[in-house]
Formats: C-alpha cells, sequence, structure tokens
C-alpha cells in the first residue's frame, strides 16, 4: 500500500472528510439563505416603491383625468432610472411611457408579474427583466409601472460568486488540513506501531513515545506504557521464578533422590525402609508446602483474590493467629504477646491471616536474641513476641516485632523477593517465601509491607487501607492478652 493510500484511508482524514462535508452543507446553506432573504427584501423594497407611485399616479388621472395622466407619465418616463412607465389605450396602442415592448399578454393581466421588456431608448436588441404592476383605469385605459430587476441579478451574482469562491476555499483548506492532521496521527500511529512491533519481537523494555500536548493518543501512550512496565515487570519476575525454582528445589528433590536410592542400598529391614519413608513424606511435605507458597503468591499477584473479600476486624485475625502459634512458640522457646484495638478491614481474610501467620513464623524461628541477657527479667522480655493489630488515621496496622537478630536495612528490600534467605539463616529449614507471599497480599489489598527497627530485632508490619465508613467508636482502647509462662 502506498503512503498516500494509507493516508486517505486513516480514520482522521475520513473524518475530516464528514466534517467537511457538514461544514461545506452549511456554509452553503448559510449563503442560500441569505441570498434568498436579499433577494426578498429587495423585492419588497422595489413592490412597496411601484405601489406609492401607482397610488400617487392613479390619483392624479382622478383629479386630472387622461391628460394630466399621460402628461405625468411622459415626464417621469424622461427622468433616468430604472422605473419603467407605459399607458395604453383600450385597443392595447401606447399612448405614453418609456417601454419599448413587453412579453404578449403582460398588459392584459392586471396585478403584479415578471417579464421580459426593452426601452424605448435601448440601442441594443438585449432583453432585460422587470418586476411590474398593471392597473386598469376607467374607459378601458391601462397603467404600468415597475423597476428594472438588474440590481437584483447583480447582488445575486455577486453573492453567488461568493458562496462559490467561499466553498471552494473551505473544500481546499478542509482537504489540506485534513491531509495534514492525518499524516500527524499516522506518523505517531507508525511510531506506535514500530514500537509494538520490536516488543513483539522480544525487547520488553522498549516504550511507546509520548509527546508534550497531551492529547488522547499520548494518555493512550502513558497508560499503555505502564501496562507494558507491568508486564515487563510480571515477565522478568516469572523468569526470576523460573530460575529460583530450577536452583532452590533443585537441593531437596536431589535430597528426596539420594534418601530413596539409600534406602534401596542399605535398609535391609522393615524398620530401615519405614524410617526413609517417613524421611521422603517429610521431604515430600516441605515441596508441597513450598508449591503452594507459590501457587499463593501468584493468586495474590494477579489479583484473583479479590472476588473473595469481605469486612471484617483484624484484631480477631491476630488474636486467632496469636491463639494458634502461642504452643509453637513455646516449644521454641519463646513467649508470644498480643495487643489489639479495632482495626475494620476490606478484604481476603485467607490470605491476611496467612500473611500475618507467615511473620509470626518468622519471628519464632529468627527471632531468638542473639545475646542473653543475664537478668531474668531482661532474658524474658529478650524472647517476646509482640503482635500488634490497630487503627491508625486512614490504615490499619499488623505488626508483628521480634528481639533478635533483625535485618539489615541494605537487605530489607530483597528480602522480600522469592527464594531470598540471608546467611544467617540458611541453617534453618525454610524456603524463602513467607516475606514474599505477606508483600504480594499487602499489594493486593492497596497495602505494602514495611520492615523496620525493632532496637533490638525487626519489626515487620502489613499497612493496609482501612474499612470505608468504618465506626471506631472504641478507638484507642486496646485489649491485652496475658501472656502465658514459657
Amino acid at each position: 500500500m502506498t503512503a498516500f493510500g494509507k493516508l486517505i484511508r486513516t480514520t482522521a482524514f475520513r473524518l475530516t472528510l464528514v466534517y467537511l462535508f457538514l461544514f461545506a452543507l452549511f456554509a452553503a446553506s448559510l449563503l442560500g439563505y441569505f441570498a434568498w432573504n436579499t433577494r426578498r427584501l429587495i423585492t419588497e423594497q422595489i413592490t412597496s416603491t411601484v405601489n406609492a407611485e401607482v397610488g400617487e399616479v392613479t390619483e392624479i388621472y382622478n383629479r386630472r383625468g387622461l391628460r394630466g395622466l399621460v402628461f405625468t407619465i411622459g415626464n417621469r418616463a424622461l427622468r433616468p432610472g430604472a422605473n419603467l412607465y407605459l399607458v395604453t389605450a383600450p385597443n392595447g396602442q401606447a399612448i405614453a411611457g418609456n417601454v419599448g415592448s413587453l412579453a404578449p399578454g403582460v398588459m392584459g393581466i392586471e396585478g403584479w408579474t415578471e417579464t421580459a421588456y426593452r426601452r424605448l431608448d435601448d440601442n441594443d436588441n438585449t432583453d432585460h427583466r422587470a418586476l411590474v404592476r398593471v392597473t386598469e383605469m376607467t374607459n378601458g385605459f391601462r397603467l404600468l409601472i415597475g423597476r428594472d430587476l438588474e440590481e437584483r441579478r447583480r447582488l445575486f451574482g455577486i453573492v453567488a460568486k461568493a458562496a462559490q469562491w467561499s466553498i471552494l476555499v473551505v473544500v481546499v483548506l478542509g482537504i489540506g488540513g485534513g491531509i495534514f492532521v492525518a499524516r500527524r496521527v499516522l506518523q505517531r500511529i507508525d511510531a506506535m506501531t514500530g514500537t509494538a512491533q520490536r516488543i513483539m519481537a522480544g525487547d520488553l523494555s522498549d516504550r511507546l513515545p509520548v509527546g508534550r500536548s497531551g492529547d488522547e493518543l499520548d494518555r493512550l501512550a502513558e497508560n499503555l506504557n505502564a501496562m507494558l512496565e507491568r508486564i515487563e515487570a510480571l515477565m522478568t519476575g516469572l523468569k526470576e521464578v523460573s530460575d529460583n525454582i530450577a536452583h532452590d528445589l533443585k537441593t531437596p528433590l536431589t535430597r528426596l533422590r539420594n534418601r530413596a536410592e539409600e534406602a534401596l542400598a542399605r535398609a535391609g529391614s522393615e524398620a530401615g525402609y519405614r524410617a526413609a519413608l517417613e524421611r521422603t513424606i517429610e521431604e515430600s511435605d516441605g515441596l508441597i508446602r513450598t508449591f503452594n507458597a507459590l501457587l499463593m503468591i501468584a493468586r495474590a499477584e494477579s489479583g484473583q483474590a479479590r472476588g473473595n473479600m469481605d469486612d471484617f476486624d483484624a484484631a480477631e485475625v491476630a488474636a486467632g493467629i496469636h491463639e494458634l502459634y502461642e504452643p509453637l512458640a513455646e516449644d521454641g522457646g519463646m513467649s508470644l504477646h498480643v495487643v489489639t484495638g479495632p482495626s475494620p478491614l476490606h478484604g481476603n481474610r485467607e490470605l491476611i491471616s496467612q500473611a500475618l501467620a507467615n511473620l509470626v513464623e518468622n519471628a519464632i524461628k529468627y527471632g531468638k536474641p542473639v545475646v542473653q541477657p543475664i537478668d531474668p527479667e531482661a532474658a524474658a522480655a529478650a524472647k517476646e513476641i509482640l503482635i500488634e493489630a490497630r487503627r491508625e488515621d486512614d490504615s490499619v496496622l499488623l505488626s508483628v516485632a521480634d528481639h533478635g537478630p533483625g535485618i539489615p536495612e541494605a537487605d530489607r528490600k530483597h528480602v522480600v523477593e522469592r527464594f531470598v534467605r540471608l546467611e544467617a539463616s540458611r541453617t534453618l529449614p525454610g524456603s524463602g517465601l513467607g516475606l514474599s507471599l505477606a508483600s504480594a497480599v499487602a499489594t493486593l489489598h492497596g497495602g505494602e509491607l514495611r520492615l523496620g527497627d525493632a532496637d533490638p530485632g525487626l519489626i515487620a508490619t502489613l499497612v493496609l487501607p482501612a474499612r470505608a465508613g468504618a465506626a471506631d467508636r472504641l478507638a484507642g482502647q486496646t485489649q491485652d492478652v496475658p501472656q502465658k509462662a514459657a
């Protein structure tokens, strides 16, 4: 397809032609109405003047008779101008006036007539047009008074020629403007098309060009660029997940195979086989938990969980997690403590509960103090893990604080990525997905996961938007759940 063919097939060019047709039609209608109104106005002026003159001449005829009529018409016929006068006898013979000839039958029709005529003093044989009024006098005499229509014809011709040139200029400028606009739009569309083709070829970092005008194409390009950034981030995350799965799951799968092979090679009794199968089941359960966590993260990041959102109080979730993990904390030599206040939320209760549970599990697993204080009270305080749910302005904060080694500030951006585990935690069981899930759940609900310093230790906080319009009559009041002895 040629460049001109592409140009005339653009929507911008076709819309320009439609608007051009409508504008030309409107302009032609407006000029036509102006010409018709001008013609009507001139005709009304002619009829008004002729009617007045007929009245004057008729009065003269009534007062002075035929002699006065002929004398008056003769004098007026000698005046220069466009007025026409004629008096005829009952037999149709002209008695006085300046009309040399008329169309046949005009003098026999009383009233207004538009007719062709020739003046007595015309040197050419060209017929002219005039608007005349024929009046029948007494004794069969007839009087014709009229006016030449050349002035009306010239004015109408001027208007018609102006209309023709105006429409021609409108059409030329409209087509030129349409081609200019279509070329500009086509250039931008071609630029977007080229970018899209490069992106489809694999260059996900390319972006659509955005101009400075802020028009609809710029807004479309900005939204598409935001979508492309999201797609690039998802593709990058998918690649990283694939790489992480390949590296981090290879070790447990290899260990699982080696244990099965070792059981076949060495175990000679039923008890040996049973022990090998139990270790295999335990390793398989760990793999299943890892894949379940990955599926839950993917579900949260894709937004599929938005269909299961409801209104609930995050304080109930915090209390439930405290009750569930308190025995596990005691088994690990830690103590779990909870402080709650009214915390209305709208979200997926299951995912928020799982995210808070992950934070508590991490605190129980990694939150043991590095140095045990000598003072018994200080030692007990160092083993406390605090779960807190509270309302703060327009947000609900679900936090878990411990007194362990914490996470260095430089590593806090990386620990929320999948399968990322710091060197200090690699000797402990885990998959490195707990903080990733918590961060994905917070993002799904329009919030964020904040990692801070508990001095000493780590405080991990889910910052979620509070439910709009929720009553906060008990704001500021907290419920302190008694701490059980470790």
